[in-house]
């Protein structure tokens, strides 16, 4: 169980996050969600700590377990339980099978699993994104679901289809970065324009 799924709690920050949204000016798009019980989802652009707030109100508006990833250290002690309860799964960096794996395995092993990546790695600007997010969907056999905020139009949402990768990279990302392109981020001297590799 996490936030996004015990009852009272999911409620309440439900209707502080619809709050917040209005007191803020933002607005979540109202469409239809990808009809799929797990995949990866694609947070872009990142560019502001308040990037946070906002993708997890689209969770509790549109009722999605998110999770993330972090090192194994941070679900140690006493804040372990609460990093799990927050959505986090543990990765063992060192381990001999790589991050992608990992993930890759968990996703094989779940019926409902959507784990959050922002393949900019930063809120700063880059040249390139990190092509984990795309690796780990298509070693899993999920699904990319691609998530987005424009800060200029204080704007979020998720588009309706969900995308199915081919093993192609190189085609792939041009046609994920052709969905990103007209968007930007909340700091806009940020904003990165991705270049292909």
């Amino acid at each position: 169980m996490t936030i996004f799924t015990t009852p009272v709690i999911r409620t309440l920050f439900r209707w502080l996050f619809q709050i917040g949204l209005f007191i803020s000016g933002w607005r979540v798009e109202d469409k239809p969600l990808p009809d799929t019980r797990k995949g990866v989802i694609v947070a872009v652009p990142h560019t502001s700590n308040w990037d946070f707030p906002v993708m997890m109100a689209i969770a509790f508006k549109l009722n999605y377990d998110l999770h993330w990833i972090g090192k194994a250290s941070l679900f140690k002690g006493p804040l372990g339980p609460l990093a799990r309860w927050l959505g986090g799964i543990p990765v063992d960096r060192n381990a001999s099978r790589n991050l992608v794996e990992q993930v890759a395995t968990r996703f094989k092993t779940s019926q409902d699993l959507f784990i959050v990546i922002a393949p900019e790695g930063t809120r700063g600007q880059v040249d390139q994104w990190r092509s984990g997010f795309y690796h780990m969907a298509d070693q899993g056999g999920v699904p990319l679901i691609l998530a987005h905020i424009d800060g200029p139009s204080k704007v979020a949402g998720v588009k309706s289809e969900a995308f199915y990768t081919t093993g192609n990279y190189d085609e792939d990302i041009k046609k994920i970065r052709q969905f990103y392109k007209s968007f930007v981020g909340i700091k806009a001297q940020r904003h990165s324009e991705i270049e292909d590799e």
